[in-house]
Parts: C-alpha cells; structure tokens; sequence
C-alpha cells in the first residue's frame, strides 16, 4: 500500500490530494490538472466519426476535409481548455469577521503565468464565480464561506474548471489551501448588564459646554460672552452663565471570573454581548480571560481584538 500511495503522489496528484490541504502558493501544473469530453463533445466526436465514415465511403473529398478540420479543431479546444489552467497559481487567502451563523468574505488572489487564463470557474460549497486572469496579471475573487460556530474554520477544498473555449471538454483540478479563518461567538439575545464597583450612571459636571447649567458670580477671568447682562441688571453683582454636558460613559471593566455562575459558552456568549453593547455607544472596555488580560480601549479595533480573543478560548 505503500508503494502504491507513493506512485499515486507521483502520477495522480489531483486525486491523491482531494482531501490533503497545501501549503500557499499552490500552482496548477499538468500533473494535476485533468480533461474529459463533455457531453456536447461526446455528442460532436461522434458527428465527427459519421462524417468521417461517409466521407471515405463516397469518397467525397471535400466532406473528408471538412471533417479534418474540425478534428484539427477539436484537438486545439482540448490545448486551450488544458492552458486556461496550467500556470494559474493561488496565492493568498484573505478574510472579513463574522459571527458564527453569518456568511464570512473570503477572498481568493489568483496570479497568472506566461499566458492568459480565460473564463475559469471557482466551486466552493454549492457557489461558482466566473473570472478571468492577465498574463502575469492578479485578480481576486470574493466568495462567501458559512459559518456555523465560533473558533476556527478551516477552508474546504476547491475545484477550479474551465469548459473554455467551444464547451467541448471540461479540465479541472482540486486544491485545498491549509488556510482557516477565525469566526466570533455569537452574542446571547437578552441578559443582565454587567456589574460594576460604582454604578452611578451619566454623572453632571459644569464646563464650557452648550446647555445652561446655573448662574454665578463673575469670578475674575471670566469671559464677557458668558455674563448674563440681564439677569446681572436685577442683581447687585454680575452673574456669569455656566454650562454643563454629561461626562464621559463610564468605562466597563468584564471580567471572565465575575461569570463564574455560567457555563465557559453561555459565558463566551455574555461577553460578546457587553462587547457589542458597549461598542455600540463608544464605551471604553477592557476584557480579562484566562490567557489573556485585555486594557482599556475603545473603537472598532478593540473590538475586533476582544471578539477575535473570545473566539480563540477552548
């Protein structure tokens, strides 16, 4: 058997590697890209035989060329339909985020060699994408990969296939980059915030805001705009307009260790949540996990960075 795999590898790379994931670039050679009649082809090769036929029968000859011709034309759709994919090379693997139950963008980066790749179709998970690639040109092709849970999806396998350019034969390959993508937890629908030493909510405080807070008495320095002349006119003193605006949103400190009541998925979904939550309004957050102690941030960064360490958890 062992024996036999060896000269498998060898002699059938596209079969051998229908399930074994490779590392990137991944190339396309004639070793592993293999052809077949379609059934149009069939159907035009045997055409082709009953004219042969009936041409030598009656010694027609210009039936005899004809039939020639479109042999000759046949044998070069099989050459073109082999050269759109000998030389195409993957070379890199791009990703989005996306919670686990949602569809992630992957995208695909495929270089050509020496010479164009023509009408060339990419199967991924039921999908199919049509694209085409320059001589020593890059294109990429976007696909969208399902997701079903959180931590890491690998990416299945991919056949690529060209019937270009009469339809006459089909030439395809296999390939299965050892690529995953990391997908987030999916936050719990409804819960409890979280639990904070000072709770006190949006706290108050006078400052050269928009809003009138009170009236003062005019403390040296302070900028005419703000006198309040009227009220100042019924006064002894000249009274000076304060303003007020909320502080900022208290930061939220989440803390695995404060779920403990919680089983580790219900805890991973409780956390998102608060993360999203908090990502929503601006709030700065910070996230402390049994591998790793997260500071203070805000922003879609942060964000990104907490979900994506909630993701990696076992």
């Amino acid at each position: 058997m062992r024996r036999f795999r060896l000269w498998a590898e060898r002699r059938l790379p596209a079969l051998t590697r229908y399930r074994r994931r490779e590392d990137l670039p991944i190339l396309l050679h004639r070793r592993r890209i293999y052809i077949v009649p379609t059934g149009f082809g069939a159907a035009f090769t045997l055409l082709l035989l009953v004219m042969l036929v009936g041409a030598l029968n009656y010694s027609n000859n210009a039936a005899l060329m004809l039939t020639c011709l479109l042999g000759a034309t046949t044998s070069a759709s099989m050459l073109v339909a082999f050269r759109s994919l000998n030389g195409l090379r993957l070379t890199g693997v791009r990703h989005g985020h996306a919670i686990a139950g949602e569809p992630m963008a992957v995208q695909f980066v495929f270089a050509g060699g020496d010479h164009a790749h023509a009408s060339i179709h990419m199967e991924m998970d039921g999908q199919t994408e049509a694209f085409a690639v320059a001589a020593l040109g890059e294109t990429v092709v976007a696909m969208s990969l399902p997701t079903a849970q959180r931590g890491w999806q690998p990416l299945p396998r991919i056949k690529l296939w060209s019937n270009w350019p009469l339809g006459l034969f089909h030439a395809w390959s296999w390939i299965h980059p050892d690529q995953a993508v990391l997908v987030w937890p999916r936050p719990e629908t409804g819960g409890p915030p979280p639990v904070l030493p000072s709770d006190d909510g949006k706290k108050q405080r006078l400052h050269q805001g928009e809003d009138i807070a009170a009236l003062r008495a005019y403390r040296m320095g302070d900028p005419q705009r703000h006198i309040a002349w009227k009220h100042s006119a019924r006064h002894e003193q000249l009274l000076v307009k304060d303003f007020e605006q909320p502080e900022a949103q208290e930061e939220w400190r989440l803390d695995w260790r404060q779920l403990s009541q919680l089983v580790p998925e219900a805890r991973i979904a409780r956390l998102a949540r608060w993360l999203g939550e908090a990502e929503a309004v601006g709030r700065p957050t910070s996230l402390w996990l049994p591998h790793e102690d997260i500071g203070l941030g805000h922003g879609r960064s942060h964000y990104a960075h907490c979900m994506s360490a909630l993701a990696r958890l076992p």
